[in-house]
């Protein structure tokens, strides 16, 4: 008999009353998107802090930045795209299938991570040059990424496996994962790095043994009993039927997180030729910055996923277009407020990652209004990008993915420079250009598309 609704820690995706509920799920997983920011910003703040090489170091630090972002593309490519499947079969009372779901994307992270480890060990030195990397920058990010990557297989059973938790309602469970090893990763930093001397080092190794504990949590729990789905022996071989349709709606969340590992390549090398390390060094906070901003929003989205998926699987669309509407509203309020905070106050949020360095503050302080000054409206693209993902849409999906970073931004980094006689200024407008283009697109394409999805609700799962 098909199960009306779903109990998760006294959770009722079908007929809870939408608002509430949204803040009983979203405000643990901004909880735990904030929380998951720790594990760059503390290490950059730590690093950027070292006396006497802090700035090299923390630039060093952020040419690895594209190589983790690859990583955690293949979780979101796993993760992310099963994990609204599962809650969508989970609404239509197949619990069956959810669970030959979860079972086949758990073995593919694990093959995935041996595979990436592999590789990324052969290839680190030359693609950090590759990335920027000046003979000066270079042995602290080389430092960095070989520790790093031999957490491959933690980083990604951590991150992707913790998506099926949050999908099922379990939101306290899923912001437990990340704080444990968040705390884990803030406790082992200052010894690491300054306790034993170890630098870039010691931040790496604090990071994937923090996301190791992490990744014992969330197996544990998914083989436990207060899961509803669990992983089982029988499900762990990886079947196309299953794993092709994962990957096809995961393929958006992918391209948008290993584009930005591409986009920090673009940026990196056009710096690095108009401004040099200090520029490039600047392109590192700003990163940060613009993750603070992001990274709450996202939480929101992983809010209101099971909200979605849920209903949409259950065909009661009243409630979906409920929880869009409040989606969108709250993801527009927070991105134009805190756009706002950067706009008025540019040097209290760079002095967070450098306090040493005045021409790194200087510089950093200057690029940020101009790099972050379309992002107040772009709250809209991204609460877009989740209510396509949760409804199963991959091809709206990936095209709103695709356009913002690949279409726009990057050409734009290179091209803007011929047409300013300040070329670092012309790299830090593409961002704003790109946003605010980005923003109108997607929105023309949900007005679009949304009755029609609504109206063949479930039928793409």
């Amino acid at each position: 008999m098909k199960k009306n609704i779903t109990r998760q820690e006294g959770t009722d995706l079908g007929t809870e009353p939408v608002g509430k509920l949204l803040i009983k799920l979203a405000f643990p997983a901004i909880i735990a998107q904030m929380v998951n920011l720790l594990y760059n910003m503390v290490d950059r703040i730590y690093i950027g802090h070292i006396p006497g090489t802090g700035d090299v170091a923390l630039t060093g630090l952020g040419l690895c930045f594209p190589i983790i972002m690859i990583i955690t593309a293949f979780s979101s490519l796993i993760g992310t795209g099963g994990a609204p499947r599962a809650a969508i079969f989970m609404g239509k009372g197949d619990d069956n299938e959810a669970e030959r779901i979860l079972g086949s994307c758990t073995s593919a992270l694990v093959l995935t991570a041996v595979v990436l480890t592999v590789v990324m060990e052969i290839v680190a030195e030359p693609v950090l040059r590759l990335f920027g990397a000046s003979s000066v920058t270079l042995p602290y990010a080389l430092s960095y990424m070989r520790i790093y990557v031999f957490g491959t297989i933690c980083v990604m059973l951590a991150l992707g496996l913790n998506s099926f938790i949050t999908t099922q309602g379990f939101s306290k469970i899923g912001m437990k994962t990340v704080i444990i090893g968040a705390v884990c990763n803030l406790i082992l930093d200052p010894i690491l790095i300054f306790g034993f001397n170890m630098g870039v080092r010691g931040a790496a190794l604090a990071t994937i043994l923090s996301q190791g504990i992490s990744a014992i949590w969330v197996i544990r729990f998914l083989t436990g009993r207060k899961t509803k789905l669990k992983i089982r022996k029988k499900n762990l071989k990886i079947q196309a039927s299953v794993l092709l349709p994962v990957l096809a709606l995961g393929i958006s969340p992918f391209i948008m997180t290993a584009t930005e590992s591409i986009l920090n390549v673009a940026f990196n090398s056009s710096l690095s030729r108009y401004g040099g390390d200090i520029a490039v060094g600047a392109m590192t906070i700003l990163s940060s910055v613009m993750q603070l901003q992001f990274m709450p929003v996202q939480g929101l989205g992983q809010g209101a996923q099971p909200i979605l998926s849920y209903n949409y699987g259950a065909k009661k669309i009243d409630r979906v277009k409920k929880s869009c509407r409040i989606l969108i509203i709250s993801c527009l309020l927070y991105t134009f407020v805190f756009w706002g905070l950067v706009q008025m106050f540019p040097e209290i949020l760079v002095r967070l990652f450098n306090n040493n360095s005045p021409e790194l503050i200087s510089t950093t302080a200057w690029a940020l209004r101009i790099y972050m000054a379309g992002t107040g409206v772009f709250g809209i693209q991204m609460a877009i990008q989740q209510i396509f993902m949760a409804l199963g849409q991959a091809k709206l999906s990936l095209l709103i993915a695709c356009m913002r970073k690949i279409i726009l931004l990057i050409p734009l980094i290179y091209i803007l420079p011929h047409f300013f006689v300040d070329k670092v200024f012309a790299v830090f407008l593409a961002e704003p250009a790109a946003d605010l283009l980005s923003v109108i697109i997607a929105s023309v394409l949900f007005a679009a598309n949304y009755r029609k999805i609504l109206s063949g609700s479930g039928e793409k799962a």
